[in-house]
């Protein structure tokens, strides 16, 4: 078998990033997860909620959802991680596990937009979902094979930021041929193309099969060019894979800058994950935008991340990742606090006049930071955990690292849905994310920049 290069390889990895970003672009932000909430507010009011009351509702079954697959996530990820460390064999899992995202992402193609069907296209959601979380749990467990330390924040960078360009471009196709606005035309004027029904929404559902399309294309670069680890020869048991978690979690409490790292990334990870699932939303309950205006939102986040996580990953390399980290929290934080503070109505607590711009206008301002500082803090959060990874556990330590930001992923949308709930509202529901960012931040006093890897 010929010579992979190593630039061949670091091209693959990325081409991951490039294939998987529209899960997260299309389907969790950006256009089905607001289309999931405006088809499920509609079929509550048609219940007899009040309008308010029903868009409360909508966001509530949306964070549930979210609840549970962030909670099989979490708690799945660092013993798969151990079970192919065992055995020396990541291609396997990730195979089966891209299998799992086509599986779900095709499903929503589904989805009645009547409504009464919502928990089953929730369920084809969590399977795709799953199925793209543990996948780039073995995906990133490579990153400190492909470089240093000091070059792993730049590869990092570099991978978000493709992924993030090939999530911008799903999206242009997404808006420009499928999405119907009200007048059944797409965003330049067209019928939804392939004959699709635009009063069936067919347009806006053929995004979790474009999605399924995407991923399944474009994982052949990294199937070609990045090759499995040499097998070790060990059978991989449930009950080896359960000793080593326990081993190393309870390892740990010699590892202070690691907990540290776990605990902080766990809590400003969910903040972050939060953010993008409930962003788009909050544009459609809150600013009642339609799902044309939210991806053209997409658009010009996703064209930031692609821009912030490049000059991120240089930044990362030059300064180290801890303090690339510490003023994408600041940036975000700030976010959260004027987005909670936004209403058609009022600006931080001052009256607008009716049919006022503002609130657009500054959303989609959040919208450019959102996206930047959100792929800064991602690539520099896996490359700060290079700095704390021993190469021959690489698989279980990024498990760990997934159950970190996977073990209270239910937190989140969970404390969402409680705030929704509580104050009746979908914007002073979103009130939780900022608490996640300010603890996150104050934890990170107790990480070493440099890691704990000698």
């Amino acid at each position: 078998m010929a010579e992979i290069s190593q630039k061949k390889r670091i091209w693959g990895w990325w081409f991951f990033d490039w294939a998987s970003q529209p899960y997260h672009t299309l389907l969790v932000t950006f256009v089905f997860g607001p289309f999931f909430a405006a088809v499920a507010a509609e079929h509550f009011l048609g219940l007899g909620l009040a309008e308010e009351a029903a868009k409360a509702q909508a966001q509530t079954v949306w964070s549930l959802g979210m609840t549970i697959t962030g909670l099989f996530i979490g708690f799945g990820a660092p013993f798969l991680g151990a079970l192919a460390d065992i055995s020396g064999r990541k291609m396997p899992w990730i195979m089966a596990f891209s299998l799992m995202y086509v599986i779900g992402a095709w499903g929503l193609w589904y989805m009645d937009p009547a409504g009464s069907n919502l928990w089953w296209m929730l369920v084809s959601f969590g399977i795709g979902f799953i199925g793209a979380e543990f996948a780039l749990i073995f995906i990133n467990s490579q990153l400190p094979s492909l470089g240093s330390k000091e070059e792993v924040g730049a590869i990092s960078g570099s991978g978000f930021a493709f992924g993030y360009l090939g999530g911008v471009i799903a999206l242009f196709i997404m808006l420009l041929l499928f999405v119907e606005q009200e007048s059944g035309k797409t965003l330049i004027g067209l019928d939804p193309i392939l004959g699709l029904n635009a009063e069936a929404k067919e347009g806006t559902r053929s995004v979790g099969p474009l999605t399924a399309l995407w991923f399944a294309v474009f994982m052949v670069p990294y199937f070609l060019w990045v090759r499995d680890d040499r097998a070790t020869g060990q059978r991989a048991s449930l009950r080896r894979a359960v000793g080593m978690v326990i081993d190393l979690v309870s390892g740990l409490r010699h590892r202070a800058s690691l907990t540290s790292y776990l605990v902080s990334s766990m809590l400003y990870r969910d903040a972050l994950n939060g953010l993008y699932a409930f962003g788009g939303v909050y544009a459609s309950l809150v600013l009642d935008w339609s799902i044309t205006s939210i991806g053209i939102f997409g658009i010009i986040a996703a064209i930031s991340a692609t821009l912030f996580s490049w000059l991120g990953g240089k930044a990362d390399r030059r300064h180290g990742p801890k303090p690339v980290i510490i003023v994408a929290i600041l940036v975000l934080t700030l976010v959260c606090i004027t987005v909670v503070s936004m209403s058609r109505e009022q600006f931080f607590g001052l009256p607008l006049p009716e049919g006022s711009t503002l609130p657009d206008a500054v959303f989609f301002g959040c919208g450019v930071l959102i996206g930047g500082f959100g792929g800064i803090l991602q690539a520099a959060s896996r490359s700060l955990m290079v700095r704390h990874t021993d190469l021959a556990k690489a698989t279980e330590s990024f498990g760990l690292y997934g159950l970190s930001g996977r073990a209270t992923a239910f937190l989140a949308p969970a404390l969402i849905g409680v705030a929704t709930t509580v104050t009746g509202s979908a914007r002073l529901g979103i009130t939780p994310v900022i608490g996640l960012f300010v603890l996150g931040l104050i934890l990170l006093k107790w990480v070493s920049a440099e890691g704990d890897q000698k």
